[in-house]
């Protein structure tokens, strides 16, 4: 009975009344009256009739059914569906649409379990990064309260090393707190237009000093066009391209360059940021936006950045409707590439 269909349940019900005529023929054909043979043909033809219908409905209805609430009995957030029944009949339909939800509801699991994976890495890493300064705080004050205030040699020094502490945690707090408001929605961008140009100029302006120490070469393409303006967050862009070019010259080679070029892209402007240092491993790519992920830890640290200015970066951008690549060859050096609307 489990391949029963409609067509079916039609031929044995025809059957079952065909049955229920004959009996009725056969009762009315020796009973002595109509009405004897009515009263013992209606009760019978009454339940038979019932039991029939109610069988083949009953076994039609289950045949159905049971396949959905297999279907949904055997749900795991691991399980890969099998092809589905391509029927046209509304059991069918709603095997699938069952089906197409445990596969919705599937993706949803795996999502939330790979945000609650990645909420205990950024967890953890934001109690690795706040634990090093405060326990060089705790370290470099205990010292001068055991006696080391009154010694001229190491009271000044400690309290510097006390104060750079507090300022790196002052950024890693500050970062976290940008990137919050962007990933909510808070903090508001005002786009305006303003000459690109000239705001990288400003950038290579403030970084000057920190890439003369590491012998690196800030310059602008050959081919950029002075009087570019794009429509953005003014603000908001600076600290792009000063989170881009500190990254280079941190990562720079000694007499390396960073190279800054933008080219006309219709209605939008593609800026270039590139440097001729030690690159970042093709493994490390798909991670490098990611909050404190870093490709080379060590070196990261001695530079004393938070980990967290290529995930600004690239939230910054996405808040403008654009996109951020980054390409590298290691031992070569990095590209960063991403988009502007023109200004009107």
């Amino acid at each position: 009975m489990k391949s029963l269909e409609p067509q079916k349940i039609a031929g044995f019900v025809s059957l079952g009344f065909l049955f229920l005529a004959i009996i009725f023929f056969v009762v009315n054909y020796f009973s002595p009256s109509l009405y004897y043979s009515l009263a013992i043909s209606i009760p019978v033809f009454f339940a038979l009739s019932y039991s029939l219908v109610n069988y083949f409905i009953n076994s039609f209805i289950y045949s159905k059914i049971k396949p959905i609430y297999k279907t949904i009995h055997s749900f795991k957030p691991t399980t890969e569906l099998q092809g589905q029944d391509t029927s046209d009949d509304i059991f069918s339909s709603v095997n699938r649409e069952v089906a197409s939800w445990m596969e919705n509801k599937t993706q949803e699991i795996n999502q939330l379990k790979q945000m609650e994976k990645y909420r205990k890495e950024f967890l953890g890493d934001v109690s690795h990064e706040l634990k090093t300064p405060i326990f060089n705080i705790q370290g470099y004050i205990l010292t001068l309260l055991d006696g080391g205030l009154d010694d001229p040699d190491i009271n000044m020094l400690y309290l510097k090393r006390t104060e750079k502490s507090i300022d790196r945690m002052i950024s890693i707090i500050d970062d976290l707190m940008t990137i919050s408001k962007l990933e909510s929605g808070e903090l508001e961008l005002k786009p305006e237009p303003f000459n690109l140009y000239q705001m990288i100029d400003d950038v290579f302006d403030l970084q000057e000093i920190r890439a003369h120490e590491k012998d690196i070469k800030l310059k602008l393409g050959k081919s950029v066009d002075r009087s570019t303006l794009v429509m953005a967050d003014k603000k908001r862009m600076f600290q792009v391209v000063s989170n881009l070019v500190v990254n280079s010259i941190n990562y720079g080679k000694k007499h390396g360059s960073t190279e800054v070029n933008f080219y006309d892209m219709d209605n939008r402007i593609l800026i270039e940021v590139k440097d001729t240092g030690i690159g970042i491993a093709e493994k490390d790519l798909p991670r490098v936006f990611e909050r404190f992920y870093r490709a080379d830890k060590s070196r990261s640290r001695e530079q004393g950045g938070t980990g967290l200015g290529l995930a600004i970066v690239k939230h910054i951008i996405e808040a403008h409707k654009q996109r951020i690549n980054v390409s590298s060859t290691t031992g070569k050096g990095t590209s960063f590439t991403f988009t502007l609307e023109k200004a009107p």
